[in-house]
């Protein structure tokens, strides 16, 4: 978790007791947008708020520079625009080196890339969204509008908060510690509406027969899925234990296979209404040369 802060102040310690040869490997991210305190303008993408959090960053990281420096979401008050030109002044001053987006919407981040080029600035170069076998609804827009501009992905939550681990069971309340056991939207996985816990819970069964088939583990199946999907450039591994870590790493090499792709695709699909997403919206964006039958035998 951020701590506040805390875990800037944790990396930086590990970056001052290891020697250069150490540290010049590592790809340094980090984010701004919500506030560390009470302070109701300890928020937000203006540039006062993030000339504040990108300087408290650098101290507690003991660093000169961050690699990817992130919009942890959405700032409906700050226009665009002021953002990206803050932004932009970090990597000329050589603070940042490159600009990425968090939680936002496709229409955001096209917004932001678009008024980025438009400007003659720095263009946002990632996006971290969730994206796991139980929530794949960014692949409607965001996905294609990644791929459009070469934005690549870094999903967060690829376990869908330890979902797909395998650890829960159907009709067991989650135990206390974990995830789904301290509440909140991680539950939804378990408690949601009943198609989409049936949906889940299908997709779990399939993770866990072809984790059993390919002698992995089903956290490796998921990260696997994941990691090869279009514009995926890594998923975000978390871990309480060294273990974990290790286990979830080998996952880079696990080949699922066509047949055990197509089943997760299949057992996973999200099932939208009708329009936009459904088959008749999706056949508003092909290109047919007759129309009539098309949409009159959806309609009727």
């Amino acid at each position: 978790m951020y701590g506040a802060g805390a875990s800037e102040s944790l990396l930086g310690r590990w970056f001052a007791s290891r020697p250069t040869d150490v540290t010049a490997r590592v790809v340094l991210a980090s984010k701004a947008r919500f506030g560390t305190g009470p302070d109701v303008n300890e928020n937000g993408l203006s540039r006062r708020n993030l000339d504040r959090a990108l300087t408290a960053s650098l101290t507690r990281l003991g660093r000169d520079n961050i690699d990817l420096y992130q919009l942890h979401g959405w700032d409906p008050l700050t226009p665009i625009e002021v953002t990206l030109r803050f932004l932009d002044d970090a990597v000329r001053a050589g603070r940042i080196h490159h600009i990425g987006l968090s939680n936002f919407t496709a229409w955001q981040m096209q917004l932001a890339i678009s008024a980025a080029k438009a400007l003659g600035l720095n263009v946002p170069v990632t996006l971290q969204p969730q994206y796991n076998l139980v929530s794949r609804e960014i692949e409607f827009e965001t996905v294609p509008a990644a791929l459009y501009n070469n934005v690549g992905l870094l999903p967060w939550s690829p376990l869908a908060g330890g979902f797909l681990s395998g650890k829960y069971q159907k009709d067991a309340k989650p135990a206390e510690g974990t995830r789904a056991g301290s509440g909140g939207p991680m539950m939804d996985h378990i408690h949601g509406d009943l198609a989409a816990k049936q949906r889940n819970w299908a997709t779990l069964d399939a993770v866990r027969d072809i984790a059993t088939s390919l002698g992995a583990t089903p956290s490796q199946v998921a990260y696997s899925w994941v990691a090869n999907r279009p514009a995926v450039i890594a998923p975000i591994v978390g871990a309480r234990t060294l273990a974990q870590l290790e286990e979830n790493l080998v996952a880079a090499d696990l080949e699922l296979g066509a047949e055990a792709t197509t089943r997760l695709d299949d057992a996973s699909a999200p099932t939208p209404n009708d329009y936009p997403y459904g088959p008749f919206g999706v056949k508003q964006r092909d290109r047919y040369v007759d129309s009539s039958d098309q949409a009159i035998g959806e309609l009727f």
